[in-house]
């Protein structure tokens, strides 16, 4: 039997009302499947907003595409996402579902299977991201789309 890992004490703490927010939207122009990384709009978008600390939401308008925090460094890895994908949500299965063409079904599963939005935290001004970490939109259909991302932040 392994042993459970340990939790370490909070650090940084602090508290403190909530004095500021905003708001904005973009267009992202994705040139069909894949990952389009948003990272630095949404750093835009913070710094902007003149937050030190709080949060800021990311939300995307479609059920055929998605948004992921994943790693920036290896694009390997959103190649092995894509192939991973495929073999949950292949392309061409027996969906009931498709008016809209064979990737319409597959997009839907997809996004479920990832997110329609994420919530990330800001210190000092900051996306709070890990050193590897990087926000992304998925298009999960076949041809590209324009897709409309929401931001709101709150804090101080």
């Amino acid at each position: 039997m392994r042993s459970a890992g340990r939790i370490g004490g909070l650090e940084g703490f602090s508290t403190g009302a909530v004095t500021r927010q905003a708001s904005a939207r973009f267009t992202v122009s994705t040139p069909g499947q894949g990952f389009t990384d948003v990272t630095g709009a949404v750093a835009d978008f913070v710094a902007r907003s003149g937050l030190t600390r709080g949060l800021v939401a990311v939300f995307c308008r479609h059920t055929s595409a998605s948004l992921t925090i994943q790693e920036n460094a290896d694009p390997d890895v959103r190649t092995d996402l894509m192939t991973a994908l495929d073999g949950l949500a292949p392309r061409h299965g027996s969906y009931v579902h498709g008016i809209e063409g064979p990737d319409d079904m597959p997009a839907h599963i997809r996004t479920l299977l990832t997110d329609s939005g994420l919530t990330i935290p800001v210190i000092d001004g900051r996306l709070a991201l890990g050193t590897w970490q990087g926000i992304y939109l998925i298009e999960h259909r076949d041809r590209g789309h324009r897709r409309e991302l929401t931001l709101a932040a709150l804090g101080a």
